[in-house]
This record gives C-alpha cells, structure tokens and sequence, in this order.
C-alpha cells in the first residue's frame, strides 16, 4: 500500500486497522491523531515498513479521546491478532474462579466473565492453577460443591456435608451467618489477605474452645494450620512491609519475549503471574511492557492501587485513567527509582529473563527453533538457514594445526557429517591461510559430491578469517551465504565482500564488513553460539588427539602451576610464544583459570627460555 493510497484521515484521536489481501488484520493501533500517526508508518522502516508494504487496505474508527481508543484497540487486538501486533505465545482464554451471586455461593471454574453479580478471581496462568487453587479450598472450606445452578433443594446431604466439606445449604443444614463468614473467608484469600483470614480463624478457635464445642474447634484449627502453610509460608518469601500492589518485569529476544507480574497484598508476595509474547522482534521494552498491560488488565478483576513497572511506556498515563475507571478508585503506574521498590523490579526481571530462556530451550526441544528463523531476519537471507556449517582452526603455537568443521540442521548437530582436516604446508600460526585452505578442501574434491551445500556457512572468528573464507569461495564462484563470530563481545561479522548479495541488496557497499551486536538471549545469536561452541570443542579435541603425548611435548609441560587446562586456555586467548611474550603479567592473569601467580610463573618461565635462546642464522 502506498502513502498517497490512504484514506483522508481525520486529525481526531482513534484506531486504525491495516488489512491485508485477504481483508485480514494484519496489524491495529491507536493514535491520538490518525493522520499524523499513520502518516509515520509509511515514513518508518522495520517492522511498520512491512505491514505497509504488505497492507491492501486502512479502515479507521474515531473515539471521543484517547482513553477510548486505546480500549477499543486492545479489545480489537485481542478479537483479531494480527500478525505484526505483539502478541501471547498462547491463544486461548485464561481460567477464573467465580463465586456466584447466591445466598449460599459456590466455587466454580470458568474463561468467560460475565456480568452476572459473581466476584472472579484470576486470570490465572493456566487450568491446572486455577485447579489446584480450587481443589484447595474445596478440601479447607465448606461451600457447597454439587447442588447445580442456582442451587437445588435435596432429600439428603451428601458425602461432603458427612466430612466436613460442606455445611449442607441444599437439605437446610447450612447457619446463614457461619456460610457468609466461609465466603468472606474464601474471598480474602483468593484476593491475597491470607493474614485477617488467619487471625479471624484464630479467634474463632478460642470462641469454640471457650464454649466448649472441642468439634468445631478442632475442624478450625485444621483449616487454620493448612491455611498457614499453604498461603503463610509462600507469602513469607518476600515481605516488605507494603500495602497492595503488582509489579512487573520482562525479558527481551529477538521476535520473543517474556513479562512476570508479581501480586504483592498486605505486604507479602501472593501470586505470580507470566505471559510469553511473540511478534516483539523491532519493539522496545516499553512497547512489550504496554502489550501485556493491554492484554492482562483488561481481564484483571482486581486491581491493585500501584503498579510497578520496569520501564516507562507511552500509555502508562492512559492505562492509569482506565484502571481508575474499572476499579472505582485512584490507580498509579510508574516506574520506581528508588528503594524497596526498585528491588521488586529488579526481581521480576530476573524471573522474566528466566522464564524467557526457559521458554525458548522448550521451544527448541519441541523442534520448532526460534533461532533459524531469528536468523534469517536479522541477515536478511532470503530462506531459513536449515543447514548450517561452522568452521574453526586449532594450534599451539604453530604445531599440529587443524581445522574442524560441523553440520546443523535444524538447529541440532549432524555429528555424523563432521568433518575435521590438517591443515598442510603451514608451520607458523597462520589463521587465514588454514581456514582458507580448508573452505577449498570442503567445497572441491570429494567432499563437494558428498555433502550437500549449506544455506549458512559461519566462521568462529573475525574480519580477518571471515575474508579468508570468502576469498575460497570466490575462487571456487559458489555463493553461499557467510558470517563471522568473533569471541570477545559474540559480535557478528557480516562482509560485504564476493558471496554477500543477499544482504548487497539492501545498499551496503561492496567490500565493507559490517558488525552486527545482538543481545545474548537473542535466540538468532543463542543458535551461532552453540554451532561455534560444537566445532570450537570438535577442532580442540582433534588437535589434542594429534598432539599426544608421544607426537608432542607441550613447553610448558613440567611447569608448576600450569597444567593442561590452563595450556588449553593460554591456547584459545594467545596464537604464538611472541604474542604470549609481549603480554603483560595482567593480561595473562585474565585468561580464564589463570591467576596472578600463575602469571608471573608463566611470564618468568618465557623470559628465562628468550634469555638462553641461541639466535639461528638468516
């Protein structure tokens, strides 16, 4: 769709919808000016530059103010889901609890709220909570449980009524007062304030004891231990002394993302709450933040009079109002700066980086690879990378050196079609001129007949390697696809060299690497690291089998303190006795298992070996 395709649109705050070839929504939004808001659309790149292109149609709907609109664009979002509007990893409705609007109420589970004079409770993360919850107070409680709806009148009481479990309302067993003192008791606890349902059953047991009614007073102290320890010790966790609130965190990768909210009441955390969203891969955190906002609130039956959040969003303001307004009262939203409130946020990322990384590990043993797809976005390939190959030299200090290469597909190792080579005519550490020499080996010869072509080829290394590599290939004329990643920061190397046309489209000049930093929970950088992991450990493990110790016998070997991990890691962070000499004491104390000691032994051991070295003729 083209910018002068567009509808004349009114200044006035709504929402507008853009459709695609089917009519279909593919993404909503609302706007406090219609026309200046959809006219940034088209000015955008990213994700709205998509939606733009792939958009037949605009419909918009005018509101009275921007309170309205952004109602109306979540109920429009939640009825639709479009496809570029960030949405739940689950399309489904959340289970409730529902006391009913009765003389004697009854639990029941339910996904539809309705406006029937019922109190809900929820929404809750999924059916098997809102069971256990129930299941719960079912056992604790004695409501009704089968008499149907609205309540039926019985010959006689059940087997509920005969344990305990129920005060028998249906054959006109049930005291009014004590059934309304149970729900009272049940609504407290479902709303949090597991600490005045404690306190009221304690005094209940001394008024049963002092009239010597020892049943009902050892039926209360059941209920009143069980109630200690299934709601006081988990609220116990984190206790600070507040009054009511919910605060939120969330986690962030690639088109993925995660939000945890948790229910703080009378000071004690009760509840917690979590939501894995998808189709967040060009938005901000504030903008995954308002997503869950939009989605979860509007649902929420209580409301708390503060919400944290963990970053500030556009319409925080704005959910404000509407929260006011659904809950009858003053409710805030903001970003805490200071204190104990900063802490709370600051646990709620946590759990949501977490349950984010979780979530994409299931997602990955379920076969469905976020990673390939990651990938093909941020590179800009024009299909998923279904086959990948990573390739990585192996040396000490210019001995035995070999390279590796390993097969994905699919996101998992092809162990099968690894394949590992010795670098030949090399005697010196020399990076380019072996991964150059094995990208000809792999891609010529036999090797080419057997193996199929890869749709990604990355090397564990930096500009200087990756260039080796595309020069093999330019020599050979295949184009194939190309990366690099280089250790230090995980920075991904994209060259613009021979090979590199399907990114050269976009403009970037021919011969210019560009660097690419991606966020380590990426799920496109979390996929590079484990092939660069897999052929970094594969040509490590061929070059000790060729090394041996019969074949060498490492300097260091003999050397106090530095035994053979310490010589693997001294081996990944230095490439030759020379770059090792030149390092200071420090440097060499921060490689990986060394120390200070263990430098210092290492830096003397070198300059005793130059000192008595005998210089060799030119």
């Amino acid at each position: 769709m083209h910018f002068d395709e567009l509808p004349v649109l009114p200044t006035s705050p709504g929402v507008y919808i853009f459709r695609g070839k089917t009519n279909v929504p593919i993404y909503i939004g609302k706007a406090n000016n219609l026309r200046s808001r959809v006219g940034q659309h088209f000015k955008a790149g990213g994700k709205s530059g998509r939606f733009t292109s792939e958009a037949v149609s605009l419909e918009f709907i005018t509101a009275r103010n921007e309170v309205e609109a952004l109602v109306l664009e979540a109920n429009l979002i939640k009825q639709h889901r479009p496809h570029y509007n960030v949405l739940l990893k689950d399309d489904k409705h959340y289970p409730f609890l529902k006391l009913t609007a009765e003389k004697f109420p009854m639990l029941l589970i339910t996904r539809r709220v309705l406006k029937d004079g019922g109190s809900y409770y929820g929404p809750y993360p999924d059916a098997g909570a809102v069971r256990r919850v129930k299941n719960l107070i079912d056992t604790m409680y004695p409501l009704r449980k089968n008499s149907g709806l609205p309540m039926q009148h019985k010959p006689r009481p059940c087997l509920n009524f005969h344990m305990g479990r129920c005060l028998g309302p249906c054959v006109d067993r049930a005291d009014a007062t004590e059934y309304a003192r149970v729900v009272e008791d049940v609504k407290a606890l479902l709303e949090g304030r597991a600490g005045a349902v404690v306190a009221g059953l304690k005094e209940q047991m001394k008024e049963a004891a002092q009239k010597q009614d020892f049943e009902q007073a050892g039926r209360l102290r059941d209920r009143l231990q069980a109630t200690e320890k299934l709601f006081g010790t988990e609220q116990s966790a984190l206790q600070m002394g507040m009054d009511d609130l919910d605060f939120l965190g969330y986690a962030h990768a690639g088109e993925f993302a995660m939000v945890q909210l948790f229910r703080m009441r009378g000071g004690r955390v009760v509840g917690r709450d979590k939501r894995f969203l998808t189709g967040a891969d060009d938005e901000n955190g504030g903008e995954v933040i308002g997503a869950f906002v939009k989605d979860y609130y509007t649902q929420a039956t209580h409301v708390p009079p503060l919400i944290l959040l963990p970053t500030e969003y556009d319409d925080a303001a704005l959910w404000g109002e509407v929260l006011t307004q659904q809950a009858g009262r003053r409710v805030e939203m903001r970003v805490p700066m200071r204190g104990d409130k900063v802490e709370l946020t600051e646990m709620a990322q946590r759990n949501a980086q977490a349950g984010l990384e979780s979530e994409l590990l299931l997602l990955e043993k379920r076969g469905d690879h976020p990673g390939l797809d990651a990938l093909r976005e941020v590179l800009s390939l024009p299909e998923r990378p279904w086959r990948i190959e990573g390739y990585d030299n192996s040396n000490l200090f210019g001995t035995n050196i070999v390279s590796g290469m390993v097969v994905f597909e699919g996101g998992r190792a092809r162990r099968g079609e690894h394949r590992r080579f010795k670098v030949k005519g090399l005697d010196h550490p020399d990076d380019y001129t072996a991964m150059n020499q094995t990208v000809m080996r792999r891609f010529s010869g036999s090797l080419s007949d057997k193996l199929p072509l890869p749709d990604l080829l990355l090397i564990d290394g930096g500009r200087g390697q990756v260039n080796a590599a595309l020069d093999a290939l330019k020599a050979l004329e295949l184009h194939i696809p190309l990366i690099g990643l280089a250790k230090r920061e995980e920075t991904i190397i994209l060259p613009g060299r021979y090979g590199a046309q399907w990114w050269l489209e976009s403009g970037t000049e021919v011969g210019v690497n560009r660097e690419l930093l991606l966020p380590h929970t990426h799920p496109a950088l979390r996929t590079l690291i484990g092939v660069r992991d897999e052929v970094h450990n594969y040509a490590i493990t061929y070059h000790r089998k060729l090394r041996g110790q019969d074949m060498f016998k490492s300097i260091f070997d003999g050397l106090p303190g530095i035994g053979q991990k310490r010589q693997d890691a001294l081996l990944e962070s230095f490439t030759s006795l020379e770059e090792l000499g030149a390092a200071s004491i420090q440097d060499i104390a921060q490689v990986p298992g060394m120390n200070l000691s263990a430098a210092k032994a290492v830096k003397a051991f070198l300059e005793t070996r130059a000192a008595n070295d005998v210089p060799t003729e030119a």
